[in-house]
């Protein structure tokens, strides 16, 4: 079996470090006014720093890819035209684009730099493919909309260009991503399509009759709530045996804007899931569907690939937050000899029993001693402070060690009869 690129989103330098040292072939990164995702924590990705970034991930035994996907007005085309040497300078392997007029820019002033063509193209049959083959691209993000099938054939057609598949992450409520909701509902003023979606398709909604103002009626469209457009999360961890089949040579994982702790996890688990198909085509997958449990999501579904049309309980209507398994309960900075020092995320208390992930490690410990930075003594760790902790049970190295809550919340069979089951 063909071993595929597991290809993680980087928001920011120290997501990007985490998600290599957790698995990923290859990050993808962008930067303000040319990405579909306006970062806002961490140590940003800008111009001035993003040949450091790549340059990093290079450094790590990783690819980088720059996203350049918006759909670029005039002005955006005049802004491109001014920093296209910085970006050349930052020498990334590829270039993700969905407008043809950035594609020429690329062409023009990057020619020896891979393109690779955005799902927002809705790339969804093997003479569109050829199409984009034949402008120059040497790889298509399919459409999230086709079944597996579909993509199967595609590969068939057109075996000497790679595919990129979505596997894991969030779904919006519109054609691979292209979305006007957002400016609408927003005068404007949020555009989906230039980095800054306000996500109404996770908003709540009530309604109201226009000869009845300030009169408003739930929308019920079932008994859970009215999140009438809020998809569940696409997981595909369960079905990469069948992917890996249909000859894709890139999974991608959604979510740029995501914690450090999500991107860690899902890397380590799908990480872990495609060594083990690629050793045991028929090996059990539940273990590490339970592993993408205990990080945030809105319920799982697998969206188009298994179905003719997405299937009816494949959205949310409960809930618009991604809801974890699992809490993120520190990040560990660094050790003494005897003391980590940690970075809380959630309040844990002393004594207790918690699960500790590293990129080669997953056990439970327990929680020893809580001291502050003055050396006293606490029993509570609370969220946001730095502190130093002691285990009874350590890591072989705890450099990018994360700490959560053991277990699942509310346990399997809970969690998947309350809509975060296939």
């Amino acid at each position: 079996m063909n071993r595929p690129e597991l290809l993680m989103p980087a928001g920011n330098i120290e997501k990007l470090k985490y998600a290599v040292k957790y698995g990923a072939d290859a990050v993808y990164l962008g930067i303000v006014d040319f990405s579909l995702r306006a970062m806002r924590k961490g140590e940003l990705i800008t111009l001035d720093n993003l040949k450091f970034a790549i340059d990093t991930a290079r450094q790590m035994g990783a690819k980088a890819y720059l996203t350049l996907n918006i759909f670029a007005f005039n002005n955006d085309i005049k802004l491109l035209e001014s920093c296209i040497d910085k970006i050349a300078d930052s020498n990334p392997d590829a270039l993700i684009i969905s407008d043809a007029g950035i594609i020429r820019l690329a062409k023009k002033y990057m020619p020896n730099t891979d393109i690779h063509i955005s799902t927002q193209a809705n790339i969804l049959n093997y003479e569109a493919v050829k199409f984009w083959q034949d402008i120059g691209a040497t790889r298509v993000i399919l459409a999230r909309e086709l079944p597996i099938k579909d993509v199967a054939e595609i590969k068939t057609k057109v075996p000497d260009i790679e595919l990129e598949c979505f596997i894991h992450g969030a779904q919006c409520v519109s054609f691979s991503g292209r979305c006007l909701l957002s400016d609408y509902m927003t005068d404007g003023e949020r555009k989906a399509n230039s980095g800054n979606c306000s996500q109404p398709c996770r908003w709540s909604y009530k309604l109201v009759e226009e000869t009845r103002p300030g009169q408003y009626y739930e929308i019920e469209e079932n008994e859970k709530g009215t999140h009438i457009l809020s998809t569940k999360d696409l997981c595909l961890v369960r079905h990469l045996k069948e992917m890996i089949e249909a000859g894709i040579d890139s999974f991608k994982v959604e979510g740029r804007t995501k914690s450090l702790y999500y991107v860690s996890a899902v890397a380590k688990a799908y990480r872990e899931a495609i060594d083990k198909v690629l050793e045991n085509p028929d090996a059990d997958m539940t273990p590490y569907y339970e592993e993408l449990l205990k990080v945030g999501n809105r319920g799982y579904t697998t969206g188009f690939y298994l179905n003719e049309g997405y299937p009816k309980d494949g959205y949310s209507y409960d809930i618009s937050k991604g809801l974890a398994g699992a809490d993120f309960l520190c990040e560990v900075w660094d050790f003494d000899g005897e003391y980590y020092k940690i970075k809380t995320k959630n309040k844990f208390n002393k004594n207790e029993d918690v699960e500790m992930i590293t990129p080669n490690e997953k056990f439970i410990t327990q929680v020893y001693e809580i001291k502050n930075m003055k050396g006293e003594n606490l029993d509570i760790a609370n969220t946001n402070d730095e502190l130093l902790v002691k285990f009874t049970k350590t890591p072989e190295n705890y450099e990018y060690a994360l700490v959560r809550t053991v277990g699942i919340k509310g346990g399997v069979n809970e969690i998947q009869k309350c809509g975060c089951g296939d």
